[in-house]
């Protein structure tokens, strides 16, 4: 088991390894001792997984009520919102009780945004499912729904309290979500550290592995405690989310997160060597990469789609948009560009 703390307004601690759901009742208690109360928040598919295995744990311990949302982006709304917060008041739970989030990062973000809603605040607990949440959504306090307008339009920073990832989950993945994750893996071999880089060739094994878990979770930890409320440093782990947000608000959400970043990572990778930033080697290095782990970087939609959407993402600034740009493998810049500069940019980087 590896073991990454995190220093943030909220301080807490992730552990990484296999076999960790079993004793997390007696884990949780010793760690919330005034919690009587949980809300295990899941979604159907990991629900059917872990129900009974997780219930017994808690339950041990605490006295227990479930929330299930079915799979997929578009659970994570508003409308689940509500609904969630009125059970968690149904089920009476005061500030010292816990919400609990099984699943991946569509789990994550709705619970982490409900635990903040709720009495102004209460304690959660990540338990991602999936590499995707592993490495990303479930450290670092981010927490959304989806607005028709856009992805993650309305959500706070509210730091889990405890995460517990256990890699054994990562065996029963449909291989295209496990495969989601890897490009949020490869995301930080771009941003800050090229051995990690060049170690993803050896493939999915190792990208599933209890030391590139962490150093991924390491990584992201630097930012968030640089930059918590994202203002700064904490906007490099956008690298490839702007263009891959539009890609999936256009696609309905039939286009994975994972799958829309790889793209949004090769459009923005091309548009650095059109721009003189990054070396054409290197460009070629990183899309290789992202077809080694089976990605299609061909952006489906019309330059003049991902302009319209992109405006809309909160990483916009008044006339500008922050992009992340990489210089090197292991180096990246944010680049601030004119909105009316936009289209080129990303006209040239959908260009093969």
């Amino acid at each position: 088991m590896k073991q990454v703390s995190v220093k943030a307004s909220g301080c807490y601690d992730i552990y990484i390894g296999g076999g960790l759901l079993e004793g997390l009742g007696k884990r949780l208690k010793n760690s919330f001792p005034k919690a009587e109360k949980i809300l295990l928040l899941s979604d159907e598919r990991v629900f059917s997984l872990y129900a009974e295995m997780v219930g017994q744990e808690l339950s041990a311990c605490f006295s227990l009520c479930t929330f299930t949302v079915p799979q997929g982006e578009d659970s994570k709304s508003m409308t689940n919102l509500v609904a969630l917060l009125e059970t968690m008041a149904e089920a009476n739970l005061t500030r010292s009780d816990l919400l609990v989030a099984l699943g991946g990062g569509v789990v994550g973000d709705l619970g982490g945004f409900a635990s903040a809603c709720y009495l102004r605040g209460i304690d959660f607990v990540q338990l991602p499912t999936t590499l995707l949440a592993a490495v990303d959504s479930s450290v670092g306090g981010k927490t959304a729904v989806n607005l028709s307008a856009g992805k993650n339009l309305a959500g706070s920073f509210h730091q889990p309290a405890m995460v517990v990832a256990d890699t054994d989950c990562l065996k029963t993945l449909d291989p295209d979500i496990l495969r989601d994750g890897c490009a949020e893996v490869i995301k930080y071999g771009i941003l800050t550290d090229k051995d990690l880089f060049e170690a993803l060739f050896a493939g999915r094994e190792y990208a599933m592995s209890e030391e590139c878990i962490a150093r991924c979770v390491e990584i992201k930890r630097s930012y968030v405690e640089e930059d918590e409320f994202d203002k700064g440093a904490r906007q490099f782990l956008n690298l490839g989310h702007t263009v891959g947000h539009a890609v999936e608000k256009l696609s309905g959400y039939e286009i994975s997160h994972g799958a829309a970043v790889a793209i949004g990572t090769a459009v923005i990778s091309r548009v650095a060597v059109a721009q003189g930033l990054l070396k054409k080697e290197e460009c070629r290095r990183i899309l290789s990469l992202l077809e080694a782990f089976g990605f299609d970087l061909e952006c489906p939609f019309a330059v003049e789609q991902m302009l319209s959407v992109m405006l809309s993402d909160k990483k916009r600034a008044g006339a500008t948009v922050t992009l992340v740009m990489p210089f090197a493998i292991g180096r990246c810049e944010l680049v601030k560009v004119k909105v009316e500069d936009l289209a080129d940019y990303i006209k040239k980087g959908m260009e093969e």
